[in-house]
């Protein structure tokens, strides 16, 4: 496998409120190979946002193995503008908050992921990785009131 395709996303009801992130790794051709989903507890929609790229990474990790993460190439596509032009390293992280989740990204960028880019999409291209995000966020909201 030459290159796979991670969408992820992340969102908050309420900024901050119940949160929760979504990951789907597809092949080129489009052919969903695995998802995952994790309520977030009570955060901001841009460390939603990075969660998200996060469980991503991880999923990934899982999927491939070690050896097979270091020479595959590995395209992040995310609907949040922010979250991609911060890790492609057109804007600079201004929000401390941020920090940590940035540099896990770049720690796992240098350290595992060799062969890996962020990209921007509209939110209409990120339905799955959207819907697995909101699955979270309603099974921790459903949850929390018992």
């Amino acid at each position: 496998m030459a290159k796979i395709i991670l969408n992820t996303d992340g969102g908050s009801r309420g900024n901050p409120g119940p949160a929760g992130a979504g990951a789907v790794i597809t092949s080129e051709a489009g052919e969903v190979l695995k998802t995952a989903s994790k309520f977030l507890g009570q955060t901001t929609n841009n460390e939603a946002e990075y969660q998200g790229v996060l469980l991503g990474l991880d999923l990934v990790k899982k999927y491939l193995g070690k050896d097979k993460v270091k020479t595959t190439e590995v395209e992040v596509r995310v609907d949040s503008e922010l979250i991609a032009r911060q890790l492609s390293g057109v804007y600079m992280i201004k929000e401390e908050r941020l920090w940590p989740y940035f540099m896990a990204v770049w720690n796992l960028r240098v350290s595992e992921f060799k062969k890996l880019s962020f990209t921007e999409i509209p939110r209409a291209e990120n339905k799955i990785a959207d819907g697995l995000a909101n699955e979270a966020m309603d099974s921790g909201e459903t949850n929390n009131l018992f």
